[in-house]
Formats: C-alpha cells, sequence, structure tokens
C-alpha cells in the first residue's frame, strides 16, 4: 500500500482512544509556539496503572504533547495550550493550580540523566525535604531506602549513599532520576526517551523496571523504538505531524493497524 504524504491527512482512527478507567484525560488539545501550532486537536485518555506509549517520526509533536500533561511547555516562552487536560477531573490548567505540586503528582523522567550534583541519598531526599513528606530523619532514610527499591536500584548503591550521583553509570543514573521523581508519591510518571543515552543492557533494565512501575504508577512514555513500544505498553498512540492519528491495543498497532499512516510508519516506509 502505498503512502502518500502530499494529500490531507485523513481522520484520526481512534479506535482506543478514552478509557473507562481514566486518569487523565486530554481533550481537543492544541498547543503553539509563537504562531506555528505543534498539535492539532488532540482528545486520549491514559487510564489507570496503564503504561501508554507515544510513537511518531522526529518532530512529530509527541514530546510536545507529552510535556502539556504536567505543564513543562509553561517553562518555554511563547508556549501556548489550548483545551481541556485533567487528572481525575482536575483541570491542570486551572489558574489556582500550585505547578510545583502538579510536577510531585505527575513526574517527569527526561532523556538524559539528569541527577543533581548532590549525593545519591540528597538526589532521593530532595523532593519529599521541600514537601514535607519526612517528619524526621528516619522517616526520610525509609522514604530514600523504598524509592531506590522501587527503581531496582538499592542493592547496588546502599553502600554508597553519600557518593555523588553523578558518578553513577548512565542507566544507574536514570534509575536514580526514576527514584528521585517516585519519591514524592507521584500518581503518574512521563518519561521522553529515557532510555534513548542508554546502551542495551542498561535500557533493559529500565524496561523492567517500566513494568514494574506500572503496578502503582500510570506511565506514558514517548520513545522512537518501536520495539522498545511494543515490549513495555499496552495502549500505543500514534503521532503524525502534530495530529493523534491512530490509539490502540499495542499489539493491534504493531500487527494490524488501523490507519494507513500508521502501517507506512511501522513498517519503516517513512519516519
Amino acid at each position: 500500500m502505498a503512502i502518500n504524504n502530499d494529500r490531507p491527512i485523513p481522520t484520526q482512527s481512534v479506535g482506543a482512544q478514552f478509557h473507562d478507567n481514566a486518569r487523565m484525560s486530554m481533550r481537543d488539545v492544541n498547543i503553539f509556539y509563537g504562531d506555528k501550532q505543534a498539535i492539532f486537536d488532540v482528545s486520549l485518555d491514559i487510564g489507570q496503572n496503564e503504561v501508554m506509549a507515544m510513537i511518531g517520526p522526529s518532530g512529530c509533536g509527541k514530546s510536545t504533547f507529552l510535556r502539556s500533561l504536567n505543564r513543562m511547555n509553561d517553562t518555554i516562552e511563547g508556549c501556548r495550550v489550548v483545551g481541556d487536560i485533567a487528572m481525575d477531573g482536575q483541570d491542570l490548567y486551572d489558574s489556582k493550580l500550585d505547578v510545583v505540586e502538579l510536577r510531585a503528582r505527575v513526574g517527569m523522567v527526561f532523556q538524559k540523566p539528569n541527577p543533581f550534583p548532590k549525593s545519591i541519598y540528597d538526589n532521593v531526599a530532595y523532593g519529599p525535604k521541600i514537601h514535607g513528606l519526612a517528619e524526621s530523619r528516619v522517616d526520610l532514610d525509609e522514604i530514600v531506602e523504598s524509592s531506590l527499591r522501587k527503581a531496582s536500584l538499592w542493592n547496588e548503591v546502599k553502600d554508597r549513599l553519600h557518593q555523588p550521583g553523578t558518578g553513577l553509570s548512565g542507566g544507574q543514573q536514570q534509575r536514580l532520576c526514576i527514584a528521585r521523581a517516585i519519591a514524592v508519591n507521584p500518581e503518574v510518571i512521563l518519561m521522553d526517551e529515557p532510555c534513548s543515552a542508554l546502551d542495551p543492557i542498561a535500557t533493559a533494565k529500565i524496561e523492567e523496571l517500566i513494568e514494574e512501575l506500572s503496578e502503582n504508577f500510570t506511565i506514558a512514555i514517548v520513545t522512537h523504538s518501536m520495539q522498545q513500544a511494543a515490549r513495555v505498553s499496552h495502549r500505543t498512540a500514534y503521532f503524525h505531524l502534530g495530529r493523534l492519528i491512530e490509539v490502540n491495543p499495542t499489539e493491534q498497532v504493531f500487527t494490524m493497524p488501523e490507519h494507513e499512516l500508521t502501517e507506512g510508519y511501522i513498517t519503516g516506509r517513512f519516519g
């Protein structure tokens, strides 16, 4: 089937666009950088304890859309978000909403590991300290250990908690960043290409971790790796030129995609 990229993009094929047990709901989301529109009329639900993968060619808007879910786009001058983005029915763009609190509830793990220039312990303890989640040093110790265990890192670092986090390997640093994100008890974790800077062994550990974390957290992951999306996610959303083209259970997207643009991307005919 030939793909003609010159003609208008057909109406999106969104078989599993919405979710009966939605944790986050986005309706008619449009995102602009100044006069340039990056996201067009995206509506999507992310379910409780679901891993949602977002895939598509470079520059298709998937990371822009992901960053809108915890208002990271607020930090970009000229970026404007129009539409409804809610978590558990609460409007995340309400002017009264505390954005710092939102980013604790909706944590983020970035493409490149970015530990603070502090000890391993202080990297994890930082969030609970500023959010007042620990009443004592004993509480803080428990949060740090629990978070590092959830991030599958405790056994590797328990004897060097007071050494710099920047001294860890790339894969360990990324798991430290995940531990830092979950230390403040988020409800949702956003991951923007979390393995793109990692080797295959470190990537496999992060993927195992994503599966484990989905028992307690809702996860949205942007990835350039279709194999990764196939391995870790329950549903996959395909973006193309700022539009959501298809959302379906991951197995269906990769074996029987509903939309010709999706098929063209996953078969390597473009992207």
